[in-house]
């Protein structure tokens, strides 16, 4: 699968889904060669069934790729339920190595349903996801950027709502350049995560792009700046582009020096700017740190 076929929105894995009689083989029976499957036998007219739906798949996701949980309608299809001796609903049964292991039946609470999925799959570790996750950000580490998107896709195959995945992904795609690409990673993410750290953090380095990007070459910005040292908007533009370009610290010397020059400029826009910088940037990259020290000596000195 590639990269864009991804963000177009195909996500190969759920970790909940649901399955026929002719499905039950492949759905379970092969699926838990793999790993745990729960398999919710349920019925639209069983109330309990839907006290027990929400609970099952709020401990399964949280449970991150750890088991996974297939649902069968038995109004629809009875007979393996009836294979398997089941009598009343809800009934969760656990299929591992292509065998049923173990089952409850009943609406439990979630405390016992995560006790249960524990016994089944053992305590939840690191889980899958996150193991695919850290080795993605070490290859990416090495500049390996193929093999960690590859690794970040996967990761998003097995859980297509992880922010770390989507915005990493995001991420190396501006890093390469391709901005179209990395906003359809970014679009992933769901409207109400939108302030996390990480997605908030790639937008903001989109939107810098995008502002660069405008900008053109940054000779004719320089030759603006040489021969005229107080012409802010000429500063503050080479600022944009210098960091694009990935001069961080000149142009985080450049926003300051405006404040130093004219604080009011622009409605604060230089100090504003270098904020978005230090979002981009992240909380504990070094020139964000950096950053903040010049800047406070400038504000409170």
């Amino acid at each position: 699968m590639s990269l864009d076929s991804f963000a177009a929105g195909g996500a190969g894995d759920s970790l909940i889904s649901e399955t026929t009689t002719q499905g039950f083989r492949q759905d379970v029976m092969a699926e838990s060669m793999r790993r745990p499957v729960l398999v919710d036998f349920w019925a639209p007219w069983c109330g309990p069934c839907k006290q027990l739906t929400p609970v099952l798949e709020k401990v399964v996701t949280a449970a991150r790729g750890a088991v996974k949980l297939v649902k069968m309608n038995i109004d629809e299809h009875p007979q393996i339920a009836g294979q398997l001796g089941i009598q009343s609903i809800p009934a969760v049964i656990a299929f591992k190595g292509g065998q049923p292991v173990d089952g409850f039946m009943g609406a439990l609470p979630e405390a016992q349903v995560k006790a249960f999925i524990d016994k089944v799959a053992g305590p939840a570790g690191p889980g899958p996801v996150e193991e695919i996750l850290e080795e993605a950000e070490a290859i990416a580490a090495t500049g390996d950027v193929t093999g960690a998107a590859a690794l970040y896709a996967e990761a998003l195959e097995h859980e297509p709502g992880n922010l770390r995945a989507i915005a990493a992904l995001a991420k190396l795609h501006l890093d390469l350049g391709d901005l179209e690409a990395a906003k359809r990673f970014l679009a992933m993410a769901p409207a109400d995560k939108a302030g996390d750290p990480a997605i908030a953090a790639v937008r903001a380095a989109i939107d810098l792009a995008e502002q660069a990007a405008a900008l053109g070459d940054h000779a004719e910005l320089e030759a603006k700046l040489a021969a005229n040292p107080a012409d802010h908007q000429a500063r503050f533009d080479l600022a944009l582009a210098l960091a694009a370009g990935g001069d961080r610290e000149a142009a985080t010397d450049h926003l300051v020096e405006i404040i130093k020059r004219d604080r009011a400029w622009n409605d604060d826009g230089a100090r504003r700017q270098l904020l978005q910088f230090f979002e981009a940037w992240g909380p504990m990259d070094e020139m964000t740190v950096a950053g903040r020290r010049k800047l406070s000596a400038v504000l409170f000195r």
